[in-house]
């Protein structure tokens, strides 16, 4: 119970990586809000976590209600010592495409899902976070390593992980540590979000696979333990750090 005591919030903590965060957090007896889009599925996962978390239905594009967000979760818990910021991804057929078929439109609503609504809740919940509070930026592998057809997501993630530097750098004398858990391919509902035939989605997933030296996906689980590790005490002394969570596709 390394996070006993410990408020969170988890943008989208519905589903994929975001729910298998909370899920460890709550077993490590956190307890506080999950956010996220989807009412069906906020409610699914409050019901699988037990009551350790409220939901909060909320789209993180739209930065006007972030702060009503985090007002909310302070009212209710009184503080907030851990903010993941997980919500992100695919957002439609534009996910992947090549660059010249880019368009302002697609590159908008890229760069407005994974990068500056990232900015933006870390901003709103800043008034919000304890000192000594854990900030976890969730970035990918798609940072270091090419993938064609995914530029602005990619540079998109690149800019989540920079800013990790920067915010801990400006936040150090709160004592508020800012990190970056970077995944890898994980097996999450997220394909199926991206536009393509069930085909599609198994050769993607196929091809992916292939070129992970574990010869497996990443599971929400093992992306959990990472977030709980730089979420708790364990981690006192890491910060501005990114964790690459991928099976060795980066590094091997």
């Amino acid at each position: 119970m390394k996070l006993a005591g410990k408020i969170a919030v988890v943008t989208g903590g519905n589903s994929g990586i975001g729910f298998g965060i909370a899920r460890r957090l709550a077993d490590e007896g956190a307890n506080g809000i999950i956010i996220g889009r989807n009412k069906k599925t906020l409610d699914a996962a409050v019901e699988k976590l037990d009551g350790s978390f409220l939901a909060i239905q909320c789209d993180v594009t739209n930065i006007g209600s972030m702060e009503s967000v985090f007002q909310g979760a302070s009212n209710r818990y009184g503080r907030i010592d851990v903010l993941v910021v997980n919500a992100g991804g695919a957002v439609g057929p534009g996910t992947v495409q090549p660059f010249s078929s880019v368009t302002e439109q697609s590159f908008d609503a890229m760069t407005n899902l994974n990068l500056k609504s990232t900015f933006f809740t870390v901003q709103k919940a800043l008034p919000y976070l304890s000192d000594g509070a854990s900030i976890i930026l969730v970035s990918s592998i798609a940072a270091h390593k090419a993938f064609p057809g995914m530029s602005v997501y990619a540079a998109a993630k690149a800019g989540v992980r920079s800013l990790a530097r920067t915010l801990s750098a400006e936040l150090m004398e709160r004592g508020i540590r800012v990190n970056v858990l970077s995944p890898g391919t994980v097996d999450t509902p997220v394909f199926d979000k991206m536009g393509f035939t069930e085909a599609e989605v198994s050769e993607m997933k196929s091809g992916f696979k292939d070129l992970i030296p574990m010869r497996r996906a990443g599971t929400p689980s093992e992306m959990g333990s990472v977030a709980a590790f730089l979420a708790s005490s364990d981690s006192s002394f890491v910060v501005g750090e990114e964790i690459v969570a991928d099976g060795g596709v980066v590094n091997l």
